[in-house]
């Protein structure tokens, strides 16, 4: 019974979520969360347009507070917005710019629209980034296409640091999938070593020395 109960508060709570994403439209929201607290729920919403999102004199945060009272049935829910710094490492706002890309320009322009969204993300510094856009693309058949560039770990303790999330673009040849990973800048890899001068110069004067080394056991 109890799981029951769970499933049907996670349900609800999934829902909430959508709910909100819907409502301030896509390509504004990346995330929601939600803490409940003594005092009521409070519900962080991370944007890269904060502006938008709250409205003139926070218009919209209040009327997006009394939608979720009567839907949900909330008594006391507070929405604080969290701002995304950079939103060229945030997977879900890269790949809801690409699906609204491709519902304004269609599908023939796919490549383009990828590979600025890539260089976008190289640009900005990060260390590895790939692009999945699968559907009619164009063509009868559905086929996926990927962009890719930099480092980007699959596996290990590093693929946990990666950022991914998928959209859907609605188009008049049918729904696009868009799927997107980025490995943001200023992540350790420990498995990858920076060859500096320092460390250069360093391989240079040991293998000098093996040289001489190998040269006076010949002679």
């Amino acid at each position: 019974m109890e799981e029951k109960k769970f499933v049907k508060f996670k349900k609800e709570e999934f829902k909430m979520k959508e709910f909100i994403k819907e409502n301030l439209g896509k390509g504004r929201i990346s995330h929601v969360s939600i803490e409940y607290t003594p005092v009521g729920e409070k519900l962080i919403v991370e944007t890269n347009k904060p502006g938008y999102i709250i409205g003139k004199q926070g218009g919209r945060i209040a009327e997006l507070t009394e939608l979720l009272k009567r839907k949900f049935k909330l008594e006391n829910p507070h929405i604080e917005i969290a701002e995304i710094n950079n939103p060229d490492f945030d997977s879900r706002t890269v790949a809801d710019d690409i699906a609204l890309s491709l519902e304004r320009f269609g599908n023939l322009r796919f490549k383009a629209i990828a590979y600025r969204s890539l260089q976008r993300i190289m640009r900005a510094g990060a260390l590895g980034a790939e692009i999945s856009i699968s559907g009619k693309l164009p063509g009868e058949r559905a086929k996926t296409w990927r962009f890719a560039q930099g480092y980007l770990k699959k596996t290990g303790d590093t693929a946990r640091m990666v950022s991914r999330s998928q959209a859907r673009a609605i188009t008049k040849t049918g729904m696009i999938g868009i799927k997107v990973s980025i490995l943001p800048k200023g992540i350790k890899l420990l498995d990858r070593v920076d060859m500096s001068d320092e460390l250069k110069n360093k391989i240079k004067s040991q293998a000098l020395l093996m040289e001489e080394k190998n040269g006076s056991n010949k002679e």
